[in-house]
């Protein structure tokens, strides 16, 4: 998958295609970056109709290629390192979303895998 990352591209956009190809992941976005191993403040979260020059702290633009293999920690440092970005992956269980600070080390499959086989069964 390839995110395009500019001024006037919503957050929400980039939430939608990186579901798209994590569905049991979701990215959300800060205006504070987190330190390694913590997770983000909520007071933080920026709201998903933000653009992203609301957010962030430098002004490249770019575009970031994701393949799975990727472990979470790197892909949260590419967007902060590149573009700017304080990002936190959070990984579905069950019902809900967990931030993915123990397990950055995990690459994105692993942690949509993971959530798959916790989901929760759909009733018929």
């Amino acid at each position: 998958m390839k995110l395009v990352i500019n001024n006037d591209v919503l957050i929400k956009t980039l939430q939608q295609e990186f579901n798209r190809g994590f569905p049991y992941l979701k990215i959300e976005f800060f205006s504070k970056k987190h330190k390694k191993g913590e997770g983000s403040q909520r007071k933080d979260l920026k709201k998903d109709n933000s653009k992203i020059s609301d957010c962030r702290k430098s002004d490249n633009n770019g575009i970031i290629t994701i393949t799975g293999n990727e472990k979470v920690s790197e892909i949260e440092k590419i967007f902060q390192e590149t573009f700017g970005l304080s990002v936190q992956i959070f990984r579905k269980s069950g019902r809900v979303w967990l931030e993915t600070t123990s397990t950055d080390d995990w690459t994105l499959k692993k942690q949509n895998s993971q959530a798959e086989e916790l989901r929760f069964p759909v009733n018929d």
